[in-house]
């Protein structure tokens, strides 16, 4: 990996981790696209590397992360994400990260899914709330939503924001709830793959990680802004038909 590769990779993360894409589906498609090798560096660097997005929720929404109320639904959102995340973390990093068969699949079908639920809530959401509005019961459902992300391509904030959608929550409540619950969910994610694999910090890649964790940051920093505007007016529609015409495509040209 060049440190262009890094930047490249950053940007992609910095674009994706908020928006019901999959960064981490788009992170291993242009892993691919670049000619990397499918390392056990790569597949930490995906998982490391978001840290500088979630960087960019706690400089947006730090008020909101001292908030006991708030950090009391995020801790029932991630327990569910914590059991499966480490009973399967081994699973995940040898089967399903870095598989681009799973991620284009995963990306249909969500394409679909959000198109069905965008259908289904249409004529029947509100348009503003608090995230204190949420329950404790709302809270774990949205965590097993998300934990549906462990699927390289379904999209942690896809799979949150329809299930809050799902239940009635505002568009844009949903939307930074699921801003926030990143922050935990990807820095145990991060903690627990380096102390699984030490050896990602040495002097190299640890230069390649902070390049791409800088560029993601700033990145996710307009991205978040970009988001809240577009919901506040649209549906996620567009994303789901990217999504799909994403799928086929590399279904098509690279398969």
């Amino acid at each position: 990996m060049t440190y262009l590769d890094s930047i490249i990779l950053g940007v992609v993360e910095g674009l994706t981790e908020f928006l019901p894409v999959s960064s981490t589906g788009h992170l291993i498609l242009a892993s691919s696209l670049l000619g990397l090798t499918d390392s056990e560096f790569l597949k930490s660097f995906v998982i490391v590397i978001q840290l500088g997005a979630i960087a960019a929720v706690v400089c947006v929404y730090w008020r909101a992360l001292i908030d006991i109320a708030v950090l009391k639904r995020l801790f029932v959102a991630f327990i569910p994400t914590a059991v499966v995340g480490f009973t399967l973390y081994q699973f995940i990093k040898q089967y399903l990260i870095g598989n681009d068969v799973i991620v284009v699949i995963a990306l249909f079908l969500g394409g679909v899914a959000i198109l069905i639920i965008e259908y289904v809530v249409r004529n029947r959401q509100k348009n503003d709330g608090e995230i204190t509005d949420i329950t404790y019961r709302q809270s774990f459902l949205i965590g097993l939503a998300q934990a549906l992300a462990i699927i390289p391509g379904v999209s942690r904030s896809g799979a949150t924001v329809m299930g809050g959608l799902l239940m009635n929550i505002p568009r844009t409540v949903i939307l930074t709830f699921s801003f926030l619950l990143a922050v935990p969910t990807m820095l145990m994610a991060t903690a627990y793959d380096i102390y699984k694999n030490p050896e990602v910090l040495s002097a190299g890649n640890f230069e390649l990680l902070a390049t791409g964790f800088v560029t993601a940051f700033f990145v996710a920093l307009l991205v978040i802004k970009f988001a809240l505007s577009f919901v506040r007016k649209y549906s996620f529609v567009p994303f789901a038909l990217y999504r799909i015409a994403l799928a086929l495509f590399f279904w098509i040209v690279i398969f």
